[in-house]
This record gives structure tokens, sequence and C-alpha cells, in this order.
């Protein structure tokens, strides 16, 4: 009898547990999964190939003081299969090198009491963190030369002698965009400690070790401001030893990335087209020194449907190069002597972005529509793809949403393509509500794999049941230079068509209830946002709108980047076509508006002034026919980066959308204004 009772226990300890582990895997994610979320970042192979370096981007739990989310140290041992965690704690590290030996891992952070960004080095078998410089100001950038001798690092020029007896005195005041200090390039001997300025009189952004480590080439703009990182960094060659440098590429408009060849004659980059491409994304090679102006150069992407995102070396006369095609990304070999490149790893398979290069052998963080970035290992050779880690076990748990790639025809033809997420508990024949998420940019895409974070609901929104709708409208990166000039000076014109067309494509099939469509997105997207809730108020029956513009002619002259605006986005300036500026705006519709609008801004934006979200607020506030409520996030620039300021803009944001798209409550009406943390 006492075994029997023993069997029937255990029996119906089985029964309830499998009931708790199917009830588990039955359940959507809920916004309290955004702090379970892991990223794997930076990744890196040690010279030997034994190992890789690696971070892992970690959010700051609720619990915690309110802040930034962490940025782990690991190390995957290749041989043991074995994953190590050198700073696995409460850090924030970054820009990781190697030393030539593959015995130290070099980082950027701020450890202990340090109160500015230095560079430190910890072994790569363990122990505590070593300071390396110890500058008056924070480090921004650094690398470490081929042969493990020399540490070349960027850091802000000291304040100057008036601006520090001004500030001695107690006096605050800032003037505006005259005060910037630039970005000086240094060189620090790894033996003796002594350090060498480089370079004076101009800002140093990216740059690269030529593997005989004598020469540095770099991105140098006049002056250190936010429209200049954009738009007039050229490409220079500095000798590391006396710093006299020249001018390499003279480039027009956006620059992004580049790569010495292994015997050092050549420099592969990645830029703009024109000045007035709005992407970074055209792949050029040029002999080191150079002697061909920047139209005499080969575009070795000239009509690719395609963006490319980083290019690295495999031999002297090899290129490797990852690219944005639609939603999907890819890895390419191109021969310096052939016209076209080779496609090496299929679209659809995994999505990545930064990559290393050694050998045959190539790491990145990679994702899936299954999971977030995890740690990945590519071989040229043998074309096996093999994910490393797996820091994101919890999902095993979790039910995801069916998750695809559509492709539609605009009304004049033009195919876009777009990510589509299910509800979770979708049955076929029923419409449901809709969240039409627009990317910002507009230079920028969506990919086919994890879309699921604080400003993008994702999977978050499909666990409850709404269908997502994520398009990669005209003028975005990923198909080609063409494409992207489609919306040149044609601001929320075609672009903000093919949005409806996408939306009137859903309906079509039967996917969509037309009275219960959202739509929501940041900057450009927050852009979007305001036109549909004011232009195009009919359509929309629920609007996000997230650091987003509501006056073109304000916005113009508030922006910290007005010359990016104007050379890639209108192509004349406000006062040579002031009625199409205005026409443009949300704000000139803001009186016919009938969709209920929440708006939300960060109290720091350098980017898109809050009074863009003021302005909107204030109109439909004055003029609409439609609840709308203005939400700030002190501290917050273009983008929250807070672990608080996440949470709620994720909660309070789905919360908008389930009042008026889904729930029964009077539409004239505003929500709650706080949540329930129970």
């Amino acid at each position: 009898m006492k075994n029997l009772l023993r069997f029937n226990s255990a029996l119906i300890v089985l029964i309830l547990f499998s009931a708790v582990a199917i009830n588990s895997q039955n359940r959507g994610l809920t916004p309290d999964d955004l702090f379970k979320i892991k990223n794997v970042g930076e990744t890196l192979f040690s010279p030997d190939g034994k190992m890789i370096a690696y971070t892992l981007n970690v959010p700051r739990p609720l619990n915690e003081e309110p802040g930034n989310n962490f940025n782990q140290l690991f190390v995957y041992n290749i041989q043991e299969n074995e994953n190590i965690g050198l700073l696995a704690n409460k850090v924030s590290v970054s820009s990781i090198q190697w030393d030539s030996e593959s015995e130290k891992i070099y980082f950027l952070g701020k450890i202990g009491e340090q109160k500015t960004n230095q560079v430190y080095y910890i072994d790569a078998d363990g122990g505590s963190p070593k300071l390396v410089t110890n500058e008056t100001s924070d480090v921004l950038a650094f690398k470490v030369s081929p042969d493990g001798n020399y540490i070349a690092f960027v850091r802000l020029e000291d304040k100057s002698k008036g601006k520090q007896e001004m500030i001695n005195r107690g006096f605050d005041a800032e003037i505006y965009e005259e005060e910037y200090q630039q970005r000086n390039l240094y060189v620090m001997n790894l033996d003796d400690k002594s350090v060498r300025q480089i370079t004076t009189a101009s800002s140093v952004f990216e740059f690269e070790w030529s593997s005989d480590s004598k020469n540095i080439a770099a991105a140098i703009a006049d002056k250190n401001l936010v429209d200049d990182s954009y738009m007039f960094k050229r490409l220079y060659v500095i000798d590391s030893e006396t710093g006299i440098k020249y001018k390499l590429v003279d480039n027009p408009g956006k620059l992004t990335q580049f790569s010495f060849s292994p015997d050092g004659t050549k420099l592969a980059f990645v830029s703009a087209s024109s000045v007035n491409d709005a992407v970074s994304g055209s792949l050029f090679v040029c002999d080191v020194p150079n002697t061909k102006q920047f139209s005499q150069l080969r575009n070795y992407t000239e009509g690719f449907e395609g963006s490319v995102i980083m290019v690295k070396w495999k031999d002297d006369n090899t290129l490797i190069f990852s690219s944005e095609e639609g939603v999907d990304i890819t890895l390419r070999e191109q021969k310096i002597n052939e016209k076209k490149n080779k496609l090496i790893l299929d679209p659809g398979i995994v999505v990545l972005r930064n990559f290393d290069l050694l050998n045959d052998n190539i790491c990145f963080a990679g994702n899936t529509k299954e999971h977030p970035n995890e740690l990945y290992i590519f071989n040229l050779g043998t074309k096996d793809l093999t994910k490393l880690t797996n820091h994101n076990n919890w999902l095993a748990n979790i039910k995801l949403a069916r998750q695809e790639k559509i492709e539609y025809p605009a009304k004049d033809g033009l195919k876009i393509q777009g990510v589509l997420i299910y509800p979770i508990n979708y049955e076929q024949g029923k419409s449901y509500p809709l969240i039409t998420y627009i990317h910002g940019g507009p230079e920028a895409a969506v990919q086919n794999g994890w879309e699921t974070g604080y400003g993008s609901w994702g999977q978050f929104a499909a666990a409850k049941d709404f269908f997502v709708f994520m398009p990669n409208y005209r003028a975005s990166s990923g198909r080609g230079v063409e494409f992207t000039m489609m919306g040149f000076g044609d601001l929320a014109g075609k672009e903000f068509e093919d949005v409806i067309d996408g939306i009137d494509y859903l309906i079509q099939k039967g996917f969509v209830d037309r009275n219960k469509v959202g739509i929501g997105g940041g900057s450009y997207g927050g852009y979007f946002s305001a036109w549909a809730a004011t232009k195009y108020s009919d359509r929309f029956a629920a609007s996000v709108v997230f650091v987003g513009i509501s006056n073109q002619i304000s916005k113009r002259n508030t922006t910290d980047i007005p010359y990016e605006d104007y050379y890639v986005h209108w192509g004349f300036w406000t006062h040579e076509n002031e009625q199409l500026v205005w026409e443009r705006s949300p704000v000139r519709y803001a009186h016919q508006s009938k969709t209920p609008t929440l708006i939300l801004h960060g109290k720091e934006d350098p980017r898109v002034h809050p009074s863009q979200s003021l302005e909107l607020y204030r109109a439909l506030k004055l003029h609409g026919k439609a609840p709308v409520r203005l939400v700030f996030y002190p501290g917050q620039g273009h983008g929250n980066s807070k672990n608080t300021s996440r949470y709620d803009f994720l909660v309070r944001t789905l919360d908008w959308f389930e009042y008026y798209l889904k729930s029964d409550y009077p539409k004239d009406r505003l929500p709650s204004k706080y949540f329930d943390f129970d």
C-alpha cells in the first residue's frame, strides 16, 4: 500500500510538473522579460585562433538603481568548447582587443573608483584588470598595433585656459557649438608607457593600423560636431612616428568603416556613393598612397541591390563583406580583379552585422527569429555555421509567434519587403488588430531576425494577439543606392504610401481589421507616426510617436545634423521651398486628427529637439478631436538607455495600443497615467 501511495504521489508530481512545463511553453513574452534578453555584441578571434573574446549586453534589473545595461566580457575556448566569464559582474566594457601573443585582452571601461573611461587589460585566463592609460579625460577609442608594441587612442583635448578660468570662478555659461573639444589621436608605447600626441586642430573618429604598425588610416573631420561626424569625415593616412598625414581619398558624404590589406598597399572602405546618398553602403578600394580621384575609383557594389555593412581582407586580393539585402543579411566574397562578388552565406539563415575574420573562420554576433544575438562561427571552406553560446536558454520555455518575410507591390509596382509577426493565437480566417512598426532613418532596415526590444514591440505585441507589420519602405537601406534615393526630397511622400499599401495588402488578405490599425516608431518612425495621426488620421485608430518630428521647419533649425538633413534628405534649404517643407509637417494637419496619439520624448534629445513633441501635443490638444498624451523622459536623449525609461516606454505604449485597438473602453478618454507594478 505504501509503495502504491508512493507511486501515485510521484505520478501526481509528474503530471503537475508536465502541466507547468506545458503552460510555461504556451506563454508569450511579457514586458518583464525585457530584463532577461541578453545580446552578444563585439566578437574577436585571438591571434592564435584558439579563443574568441566577446562582450555580452545584460539588462540592468528594475530592482537595482536606475541606469544603463551592463556589458560583460567573456572568452570562448574553441578547442575546449568552454565559455569563461572574465568580467561577468556589474561592469560595462567595450572595444575589446587582443595582444599579439593571445595572452591579454584590452578593453575600455571604468573599473572600481575610476571616474573616466580608460584602457585596461585582463589576462585571457582571468585575474584582475590592469589600468593601461590614465588620461585626464575619457578615452573614446583605441587600437592595439599589430606588432603589440603600441596603442593608438583618441581622447578629447583639454579645456581651453579661458574656459577653465570661467569654470574656476563659478561661471557656467555654455557657448553653443563653439566650445567643442577636438578628438586628438595619441600613441602610447606599451614598454615605457610614454605617450605622444599625433594630431591637432581636427577630430579623429574611426582609425585602423596598417599591418606593419607604421601607418594609421583615419577618418578625420575639421570639427568635433555631430554633423561633421556624419557628413564631413575624410580618409587620411598618418605616419605613427612623425604624425605627418596626407589625405588619401576625398570621399563625398558619409563614411563608416575601412580596412588595410595585409600587405598595407590597399585600403578597402565603405562609404556613400555620393554626397546625397543617405546610406554608407557602397564598397571601394584604393591604393596606399592613392593618386586617383574618388570618381575614378571602382564602386564594387554599383548596381548591387544591397548595402555593405563591414569589409575585411581575406588576403591581398580578396575581400569578405557583410551586407543588408532586403530583410536579410549575407556574407559575400569579392576578388579585386573580378566583376562580380560570390555569395558565401545565404540570406535568411542568420542576421549579423560586424564580424571578425581569421584565416578561413569568421566569428560574429548573430540572431534569428528564435533568439537574440549569440556567438557564431562560420567556416569559409566547409560552410559550416555553428552557434557557440546560448545565453538566452530561458526562451525554450516561451512560445514565440510565427514570423515571416513578406513582399507586396506598391501602387507604382515597386516591390516592397517587410517582416510580419502573427498573433500568438492566430486562427486562419479571423482578422486581428495591427501595430505597424516604422523603423527610423529612413536609411535603415528591419531584418527578419530577432526584432523584439523595448522600442520595437515584436513578440511582446504578438503575445497580446496583435499582428506586427514592419515595412522597409523606399528610402530604406538594403536595396541599393537607387532604392535609397527614391525618398530624396520627397519626405513622407511615396515612402509613406508604401506603408499604406502594405497595410491594405494585409487587410485584403483578411489578416487585419481595417478599423483597428495602429502605428508607432522612433525618430523618422516617430515622424511617420505623427504623419499618420494627422495627414492620414482616417486610416489609424492609435499612434505612438517617439522622439519624432512634427514641424519640419522648426526641426531643421534645431537639430544637431542640419547639413546631413540638407544633403541626404531634402536637397534644398527651407527658404528655397518653404511651402513644401511646411506641407510635409504633421502639425500642418493637426486640426483634422481623430487618432488617439501618445507622444514620448527624451528631454535631452539633441537630434530631434523635445520641442517637436511639445508642438505636436499642443496642436493636437488645441485642434485635434482625439485624446493625446505627452511623456518626457528626464536624462534621456534620442532614445532611452536607462532601464526604468525603457520599461516605462514598453509598458505604456503596449497599454496605449491595447486600450484603443482592443478594449471596449471609451475611445474619447485616456488610459491611466500610471501603470500597476503588481
